[in-house]
C-alpha cells in the first residue's frame, strides 16, 4: 500500500517540478499582457511656470499650468490590426490637453500608439500618428516592458517625433516601492506647430507663413517599477520657444512655455497603489508559483522516497521467505 502511495507521490513530484519552469518561461510570456480595453488618466502640474500671452505676444509668469493626459484602448481597432499582425496588439488613443490658470486651452495634441500587448514593442500599422501626422515609432512610449532591465531603452518623443535613448540612472525607493530611475534629454529641436492653436483664427499654416518657427527641449524623468514596467512617477523640465519671423516683431525668440512639470499628489497615490496591486499579479506568475511548484515537487519526491525506504525491508522479507530463528535452550 505504501509503495502505491509512493508511486503516486513520485508522479505528482515530477509533474510539479516540470510545471515550475513552464510557468515562468511558457505561461508567463503568454498571460502577462496589457489589456486592450485599458483606460487611464493622469494630471500633471507646473507651478510658477512661464507662459506666452498670445494677446500681447509677451511671456508672463503664471501660478499654475495643468496638463491632463488620457489613454483609452480601442478594442475594435486592435482586433483589426491583430488579423494582419498575427499577435496580440493594443491600440491607445492618447490626448495631452494643456490649460492655463484661467482654464483656457494652451494646446491639445492627440496621438495613437499601437504596440505589442506582451513586449510593449511598437507595431507599425495604419493610424499610428501624433497630432494627425503619421509617425513611425521605433521605441517604447508610456510603458516599459514587463521585467524591466537595468539598461538604456529607446523612447519615443511625441513633440519632436523622434526616438532617443532614455538612460538607466540607478535603483531607488519611491513611496515604499523599489523603482528604476530613467532620464532622457531632448536638446533644442525644431518641432511642428500644433494643429489646434490657442487663438481662434490662427492656424499652424498661417504662423508658418510668417517665418516663425517653434523649438522645444525637455529633460524627461521616470521612476519605473521593474516587475510591471509601469512608471509610478514622472517629471519633465520642459521649455518651448518661438524663434525668428515677423510674428515676433523683431525679437529673436520668445518663451512659449517653461516649467517643471510634476504629477499631482492624488494621482501619485492612486498610481502607486495600482502598481503595487499589479506587481503581485506578475510576481505570482514569475516567482511565487514557479518557486512554490519547485519546492512542492521536491517535498513530494522526498516523501515518496521515504515511503519506498520504509516499505523495502518488509517487501524483501516477504519475497525471500526468511523467518527469524527462535532461540534454542537446553
Amino acid at each position: 500500500m505504501r509503495r502505491r502511495a509512493g508511486l503516486i507521490l513520485l508522479a505528482f513530484a515530477v509533474f510539479f517540478t516540470a510545471l515550475s519552469p513552464l510557468m515562468r518561461w511558457y505561461v508567463f510570456p503568454r498571460l502577462a499582457k496589457v489589456p486592450a480595453n485599458q483606460y487611464q488618466d493622469m494630471v500633471l502640474e507646473a507651478k510658477g511656470a512661464t507662459l506666452l500671452d498670445y494677446g500681447t505676444m509677451k511671456s508672463r509668469r503664471v501660478s499654475n499650468v495643468t496638463i491632463v493626459q488620457t489613454l483609452k484602448g480601442d478594442v475594435e481597432a486592435a482586433k483589426k490590426i491583430e488579423k494582419t499582425a498575427g499577435r496580440d496588439v493594443v491600440v491607445w488613443d492618447g490626448l495631452s490637453y494643456v490649460q492655463g490658470p484661467d482654464g483656457k486651452m494652451v494646446s491639445r495634441i492627440p496621438e495613437r500608439y499601437i504596440f505589442d500587448a506582451h513586449s510593449q514593442e511598437p507595431v507599425h500599422a495604419t493610424g499610428e500618428m501624433v497630432d494627425n501626422d503619421p509617425v513611425r515609432r521605433d521605441g517604447i512610449e508610456f510603458k516599459w516592458p514587463f521585467l524591466t532591465q537595468k539598461r538604456d531603452y529607446e523612447y519615443f518623443d511625441a513633440q519632436a517625433r523622434l526616438t532617443a535613448p532614455i538612460h538607466y540612472k540607478g535603483t531607488q525607493t519611491f513611496r515604499g516601492v523599489e523603482v528604476y530611475y530613467f532620464e532622457q534629454t531632448i536638446p533644442w529641436t525644431k518641432v511642428p506647430f500644433p494643429k489646434v492653436m490657442p487663438v481662434q483664427g490662427i492656424t499652424a499654416a498661417s504662423v508658418a507663413k510668417t517665418g516663425t518657427t517653434r523649438w522645444y527641449t525637455t529633460v524627461r524623468k521616470f521612476w519605473v517599477e521593474p516587475v510591471t514596467g509601469a512608471p509610478v512617477y514622472g517629471e519633465e523640465i520642459h521649455k518651448e520657444e518661438l524663434r525668428g519671423g515677423t510674428l515676433l516683431g523683431g525679437r529673436d525668440k520668445i518663451t512659449v512655455f517653461a516649467g517643471h512639470v510634476k504629477m499631482r499628489e492624488d494621482y501619485i497615490r492612486s498610481t502607486v497603489a495600482l502598481v503595487k496591486h499589479n506587481r503581485q499579479l506578475v510576481l505570482m506568475l514569475t516567482s511565487y508559483l514557479p518557486w512554490g511548484f519547485l519546492v512542492l515537487g521536491i517535498c513530494l519526491l522526498s516523501l515518496s522516497l521515504w515511503l519506498e525506504a520504509r516499505d523495502r525491508p518488509q517487501g524483501e522479507a516477504a519475497r525471500t521467505g526468511t523467518v527469524e530463528p527462535e532461540p534454542v535452550t537446553a
